[in-house]
C-alpha cells in the first residue's frame, strides 16, 4: 500500500534517511534517532509514545555491558533474538542522551502534546530528570503490571514496569480524551520478535492519550508495537529504528499485520452483501 505520509511533510529538505518504509498513515525511518528528530518540521507531531533503551540490567558497568539478550532475556542462545543498540551506556551519559533528543522531539510536538516514556525502577529517576530537562512538564507515573515475575524470598516481586508521561507545555483539560487508567494489567507477549517487545493491547491502551487521530512519534519503534497499534486505532505513526534487524523485522510486522487486516475486512464486506433475488 503507497505510503501516505510524504517525507517532505515531515522532514527538512536534505535530511531525508537512506532509507524507510511506510503505508497508509504510517512510515519507519532507518536512523539514529539522535539525527533525525531534529530533522523534523516542528509542531508536526500530537504525542510521543515510546519504549526507549533502559540501559539498566545491572547496578555495575560490566553488567550493562553485557548483550540485551543477556540481560533482558532467559532464551537459550540458539533461540535468542536480535540485539538491539544503545543500551550500554553508563546512567549519566544515557541521562544525557536521553534529555537530547526528548529536548529535539518536543520541537515537533504541538504545544500541549504528551509524551509516555516506559521504563524500569532503576532509571526511574533519570528519566524523569531528563524529562524535565528537555523542557517538557513531568505530569506522572502509569503502571504496567506484567503480572508474572520470577518470586526472590523475602523480596517483593519486580513485577511492574513504568509510564513516565508529561506534555510539551499546558495541556488543556478540555481535549477530547476520556479519563484512562493508571495501571495496565497484561502480561509478556507471546512469541515475541524483540527482547523488550511490549504487548499489542497495552499499547493500544496507552496511546488513547493522543487525541483522536492524531500523529504519534515512536523514536525507537522496534518490534513496530506503538505503529501497528496507531494505525489499528485509527492515528497516524512514523517511528524511527537504529537497528537493522529490528529496522525490518518491525517493518514486515507492521505491514503483514495491516495487510491480513485489510484483506480480512474486505472478506468480511463480501460475505455481508445482499444478494440479488
Amino acid at each position: 500500500m503507497e505510503n501516505t505520509l510524504q517525507l517532505g511533510n515531515l522532514l527538512k529538505e536534505g535530511t531525508y534517511p537512506e532509507e524507510y518504509t511506510g503505508g497508509k498513515n504510517w512510515t519507519i525511518l532507518h536512523g539514529d534517532t539522535l539525527k533525525l528528530v531534529k530533522a523534523f518540521q516542528p509542531g508536526i507531531f500530537d504525542a510521543v509514545i515510546t519504549d526507549p533503551p533502559y540501559a539498566s540490567g545491572g547496578t555495575k558497568q560490566n553488567e550493562r555491558n553485557r548483550t540485551t539478550n543477556q540481560k533482558y532475556s532467559s532464551m537459550k542462545a540458539e533461540n535468542a533474538l536480535p540485539d538491539f543498540d544503545g543500551d550500554n551506556k553508563d546512567q549519566r551519559s544515557w541521562t544525557h542522551w536521553m534529555a537530547e533528543w526528548l529536548y529535539d522531539a518536543r520541537k515537533a510536538c504541538k504545544v500541549g502534546a504528551p509524551i509516555c516514556l516506559f521504563i524500569d525502577w532503576r532509571q526511574y529517576p533519570s528519566i524523569t530528570d531528563a524529562l524535565q530537562w528537555a523542557g517538557w512538564i513531568w505530569r506522572g507515573t502509569a503502571v504496567w503490571d506484567k503480572g508474572n515475575s520470577r518470586p526472590q524470598k523475602g523480596r517483593f516481586r519486580q513485577q511492574a514496569e513504568y509510564i513516565v508521561w508529561g506534555s510539551n507545555g499546558p495541556m488543556p483539560i478540555n481535549r477530547p480524551v476520556s479519563c484512562l487508567p493508571g495501571v495496565f494489567r497484561y502480561g509478556n507477549p507471546q512469541n515475541r520478535i524483540h527482547v523488550t517487545e511490549k504487548p499489542l493491547q497495552l499499547m493500544k491502551d496507552v496511546i488513547q492519550i493522543c487525541e483522536p487521530g492524531g500523529r504519534i512519534l515512536d523514536p525507537f519503534s522496534g518490534a513496530g508495537t506503538t505503529i501497528l497499534a496507531a494505525v489499528e486505532e485509527g492515528y497516524e505513526a512514523v517511528g524511527i529504528e537504529v537497528t537493522d534487524a529490528y529496522y525490518k523485522l518491525g517493518s514486515d510486522r507492521v505491514k503483514f499485520a495491516l495487510e491480513a487486516k485489510e484483506k480480512e475486512a474486505v472478506s468480511y464486506t463480501h460475505l455481508t452483501l445482499p444478494t440479488k433475488a
